[in-house]
């Protein structure tokens, strides 16, 4: 603060940290608006720029603007007034082409902020209470200094029209002054040089300006007879203020004039109220614009929907043809286990029993090679041949190999279809949200069948398992049972011989003929436990079979569903993005909202202790 006849009192103080602090959430909070509306449909720029303006009033504390013709000392009073010489350009010669604001700072810094503005942040103690703003000159030579001007004074708190002594109140100026008062801005006429005048010829400019004011305007402004050049001279070289001749320069309006402002509890609650108005005014507007925006896209939300309904639908379609094909798998293995079984069960029949008992006493003997044909005894496989067990498992690859074009061809009729689908939606959307849409629908230019294609190898050891495997242990078991029989009976044909030269025993004959029996009836029993074994070796094979190939299946299909999705990901992902936008925006405005409500509580609170303190 520059040197005062006063110090401030608590109250003025604590008055001064409130309004400072209550600025500051507004800046906060009004640029988060800022940053959000571009982003929220419908908005215009002229929105933006009313929340730009809001943003600039609340980034500033009380804005005093220098208004007037080029060369009539705006720059010079500004330099007197935060007591640096050279701090604007001053010259006989326009030498301000865009607005310079001048802003509190802890050392001297200019930095641009657009091409027609530059912020001056400088330590003068008057900027922690009010921005200078020195603009054009309105009659400049240059044509866009007026624009410029004109652009800027909406935004001023009151407004500084300096003139030169000598040429008080023209016909300009008083056509300045109609101007200005369009704006609905306070005005407050600055004469300048007024220390080349005498104390009377002071007293006419003075009247001559108020009674053209009246005259003219219908209006009677403050006016203030001030000398830049004395008010620079009234600092020595250390920058101490000579109080008296400062008083005499007559700048010690304006630091009386910010005081009575700044003391002024309704005139700050009018300061913040203005930023405040504008920015609940633009969230409104914002809020209205999401809500429409989510009123349409929630027209459409519904796609989504129907995609992933109908992409549901096509994976049970696709996993109901998969678990067809493995029933039929299934029931391949299940007929090759019965057909095995009822071969078995022939090999083993009793009246079978007496052959039997021949080809083992023949592979017993050692003999049973000359009658055979193969190498290898082949008893199950010739049954097997006989009982179609071998046809039945050569039918698996034909189905197994079913599945997969099954499957592309589901995959390449759904793409398809969702092309058109997705299209047709597209087409149907508002032009805003359409021009949204990344990527094209399309079907896909390749098909991937390597999952179903690669586990044929793995099938085929299955296969080869149950046929090849299986008749060779079968046989070698059939073998071993006719072994067996013809060793038990040998041994009831050798008691009968012992038992014949020897003589009749009643219990021994008994013996004998119930081991006959046993021998007899074991056969089919036998038979039956085999066959049993047989029919549940191939149901494991088929699980096995079974579980490949779910396995490949499931990567096919899970490639359909993906291809599927990357066909509609361009509405998809438009839907799901817009939807998440929204989201996010509506929670941001309900944030800014919480806090425009807050900050007007505690506008509305602004001085009311020191009020009551009185």
């Amino acid at each position: 603060m520059t040197e005062d006849t006063g110090t401030p009192t608590a109250d003025q103080q604590k008055l001064v940290a409130d309004y400072d602090a209550i600025r500051q959430r507004e800046y906060d909070v009004i640029n988060d608006l800022l940053v959000l509306l571009p982003k929220i449909e419908a908005i215009g720029e002229d929105r933006v720029n009313q929340v730009r303006d809001a943003l600039f009033h609340a980034d500033h504390p009380f804005l005093m603007v220098f208004v007037g013709p080029f060369s009539s000392g705006k720059s010079s009073l500004i330099n007197a007034l935060c007591g640096k010489k050279e701090l604007l350009a001053i010259g006989p010669v326009p030498t301000t082409d865009r607005i310079s604001i001048l802003r509190y700072g802890d050392e001297l810094q200019r930095m641009e902020a657009g091409g027609d503005v530059q912020t001056v942040f400088y330590p003068s103690p008057l900027l922690r209470k009010v921005s200078f703003v020195d603009t054009p000159g309105l009659e400049s030579v240059f044509e866009q200094h007026e624009q410029i001007t004109r652009k800027f004074l909406h935004r001023s708190d009151v407004v500084i029209l300096t003139m030169l002594a000598t040429q008080a109140m023209t016909q300009r100026n008083l056509d300045y002054m109609q101007e200005l008062r369009e704006y609905g801005k306070k005005v407050i006429i600055a004469i300048n040089q007024a220390d080349l005048l005498s104390e009377a010829e002071r007293e006419q400019v003075r009247d001559y300006v108020l009674e053209q004011s009246q005259d003219k305007l219908k209006s009677k402004p403050e006016v203030w007879l001030v000398s830049a050049r004395d008010g620079m001279a009234a600092r020595d070289a250390s920058g101490e203020l000579d109080l008296e001749a400062w008083t005499e320069s007559g700048l010690d309006h304006f630091e009386r004039y910010i005081d009575e402002q700044l003391d002024d509890v309704q005139r700050l609650r009018q300061k913040l109220q203005t930023p405040l108005q504008i920015a609940q005014n633009v969230h409104r507007i914002a809020t209205g614009a999401v809500k429409e925006n989510q009123a349409v896209l929630d027209q459409y939300q519904g796609i989504a929907e129907n995609v992933a309904a109908q992409l549901a639908a096509y994976r049970r379609e696709q996993e109901k043809a998969v678990r067809d094909h493995n029933a039929s798998i299934e029931a391949k293995f299940a007929q090759a286990g019965e057909n095995g079984a009822d071969a078995l069960r022939d090999i083993f029949q009793m009246s079978r029993t007496f052959g039997s008992f021949r080809i083992g006493l023949l592979d017993l003997l050692g003999l049973g090679r000359l009658f055979r044909r193969d190498a290898k005894p082949q008893y199950a496989r010739r049954a097997f041949e006989r009982f179609e067990v071998y046809q039945t498992i050569e039918e698996l690859p034909e189905i197994t190999g079913g599945l997969a074009p099954r499957l592309e061809g589901k995959d390449i009729q759904d793409a398809d279809d969702l092309v058109k689908y997705a299209n047709r939606e597209i087409t149907s959307l508002p032009l805003a949200i359409r021009d949204k849409v990344i990527g094209e629908v399309r079907a896909p230019m390749t098909y991937d069948r390597s999952a179903l294609q690669q586990i044929r190898p793995q099938l085929e050891a299955i296969e080869n398992a149950a046929r090849q495997q299986e008749a060779e242990k079968l046989d070698e078991r059939v073998r071993s049972v006719r072994f067996a029989l013809a060793v038990w009976l040998l041994v009831v044909i050798g008691g009968l011989i012992v038992m014949l030269l020897t003589g009749f025993d009643l219990i021994a004959f008994a013996v004998l003929l119930v081991m006959t029996m046993l021998g007899v009836f074991a056969m089919p029993i036998v038979g039956y436990f085999m066959a049993t074994a047989h029919k549940n070796r191939m149901n494991a094979f088929g699980q096995q079979y079974i579980e490949i190939v779910n396995k490949a299946a499931a990567k096919q299909v899970d490639y359909g569903m993906k291809l599927r999705g990357d066909v509609v990901a361009p509405l998809t992902r438009l839907v799901e993005t817009q939807t998440q936008i929204q989201t996010e925006q509506f929670q941001k405005l309900r944030h800014i909202e919480a806090e425009l409500i807050d900050i007007e509580s505690e506008l509305t609170k602004l001085g009311k202790r020191r009020l009551f303190g009185r």
